[in-house]
């Protein structure tokens, strides 16, 4: 990941973290939850899944946006920190996700009919893979997804080269999904390759132009819609991967933020 440089060190960077609490889950999972001041009973709950090409990264790189989603929406977000290949292959970082998912529900400050799966890159892969494998076992019913830039389809791997995939390029990408699947069967563990994407959670997605995965993330929102799912799309143009978190104060990264909370303030409102 040499390619990466500062530039990862900079996304890792975390914020002050005397508001989180910190959970190690019995499944090997971590988590760090952030909860709402001034809640007086339940309240909505986001699951976060961090990125980093299911290779690297901790839930304590996104402690800062994570502390944003839970005082602008008032809501818990629990970040997870999911165990990573090549150490841990398919399916253990989902089932990481999937248990944290099942504590989030059940806590009893939280209203288990209103809970939200969200990531980004990796995360936002992770994310979709959820709500399919949250769908199959019908345990817990997700309110809604939120993928970022998701990474969901290895076959983006052999995109041709283009100077403007920065951040995370075919190469990565090619390492990051065998390193994930190891002898996982794709057509099972690669939320692209899923030939039945109805009964999903409606989906906000969002991508720049100039982000190695514009076309398979369109292509899985085109694919969400003609199920029947519901999905807001959000393309920004000029954006490379990782935008938002390398420059988050300028107006397109604070738009694409409020885009997303928008959409989660609306999944997530009481019903009525």
């Amino acid at each position: 990941m040499r390619a990466l440089g500062g530039l990862t060190e900079r996304i890792l960077s975390p914020g002050p973290s005397d508001d989180v609490e910190v959970v190690a889950l019995a499944s090997g999972a971590g988590v760090r939850l952030f909860r709402p001041a001034g809640a007086t009973g339940p309240t909505p709950a986001l699951l976060w899944i961090h990125g980093g090409g299911y290779i690297i990264g901790t839930a304590k790189q996104d402690d800062r946006l994570c502390r944003a989603f839970s005082r602008k929406l008032g809501i818990s977000v629990a970040s997870v920190d999911y165990r990573l290949a090549p150490e841990h292959p398919y399916p253990i970082p989902l089932e990481d996700c999937y248990a944290a998912l099942t504590w989030l529900a059940a806590l009893p400050a939280v209203d288990p009919h209103r809970v939200a799966i969200a990531g980004a890159s990796a995360g936002g892969g992770l994310a979709a893979a959820l709500a399919l494998l949250a769908r199959d076992r019908g345990e817990i019913t997700a309110a809604f997804q939120v993928l970022v830039y998701p990474m969901l389809d290895d076959r983006s791997s052999a995109t041709a080269e283009n100077p403007n995939y920065r951040l995370w390029n075919t190469r990565s990408n090619r390492f990051g999904w065998a390193a994930y699947l190891g002898n996982a069967d794709p057509q099972v563990a690669v939320p692209a390759r899923r030939d039945d994407l109805g009964g999903l959670p409606p989906a906000w997605i969002g991508v720049g132009t100039h982000d190695l995965f514009h076309d398979e993330d369109l292509a899985y929102a085109a694919r969400l819609t003609g199920a029947g799912v519901p999905c807001h799309v959000e393309v920004v143009p000029g954006a490379f991967h990782g935008f938002d978190l390398l420059v988050p104060k300028v107006q397109v990264s604070r738009r694409f933020f409020e885009s997303q909370c928008d959409s989660l303030r609306a999944a997530l409102a009481p019903a009525g």
